[in-house]
């Protein structure tokens, strides 16, 4: 007798519990009346990675709110659980969470990361195109064949050409996917940056006004 297989698909929606620790950091005048106001979602790197909160702040726009800057945006910085990777379901979960906490600009969400951010920054970003104006990964990678939903989606990549940890070329080929694919983007190269190319990128004020330039229709 021969045998016999039958093609079949699982498809259910299957719910899990989630815990995130974040710090959120408010724009002065919050408080006062009923604007709206820009988010910005970060994402750090694999070494900020755990329990302690704290850690979030070593790098990037929470280290800069730490050092007494004031951003004219919503933050939301995230920690990752310890041995993991940034989970997408659970990161949208959050997000949807602090738009119905917090009085967000719908029209002016933004996400960036670095390193493992950066990567959860182009997946993120692909699986929900819609939701955010702009995004910046900032020494990335990803799946080049992932990038077509970006094709609306404003995108300023940054990468240390010398970086030994994701080797520039890894970021280069998603700008290339997307430039290829018709999308909206550009990239950033630091000749002479290794791994850390986040210092210059976040501590550059065009950084910020190009990010807050960018507004969904």
């Amino acid at each position: 007798m021969k045998s016999f297989q039958e093609a079949r698909v699982f498809a259910e929606r299957i719910t899990t519990d989630a815990r995130m620790g974040y710090l959120l950091s408010l724009p002065e005048g919050y408080d006062n009346g009923k604007k709206t106001w820009p988010l910005v979602l970060f994402l750090h790197g694999a070494g900020e990675r755990g329990t302690d909160i704290e850690l979030v702040k070593k790098h990037g726009p929470p280290r800069r709110v730490e050092e007494g800057e004031q951003f004219p945006f919503i933050l939301v910085s995230p920690q990752c659980p310890a041995d993991e990777y940034w989970s997408v379901p659970i990161l949208k979960a959050l997000l949807d969470k602090i738009l119905t906490e917090d009085r967000v600009d719908r029209s002016r969400i933004y996400l960036t990361g670095l390193s493992m951010g950066g990567n959860a920054s182009w997946r993120m970003a692909s699986t929900y195109p819609d939701v955010f104006a702009a995004i910046a990964p900032v020494c990335g990678w990803g799946d080049p064949a992932s990038v077509l939903p970006l094709r609306g989606v404003p995108v300023w990549a940054f990468h240390g050409k010398k970086d030994p940890v994701i080797a520039f070329a890894r970021g280069e080929t998603m700008v290339k996917a997307l430039k290829a694919a018709g999308g909206n983007v550009r990239l950033t190269a630091y000749p002479d940056a290794e791994h850390d190319s986040w210092t210059q990128t976040y501590g550059n004020p065009e950084f910020y006004e190009w990010l807050l330039a960018q507004k969904k229709k």
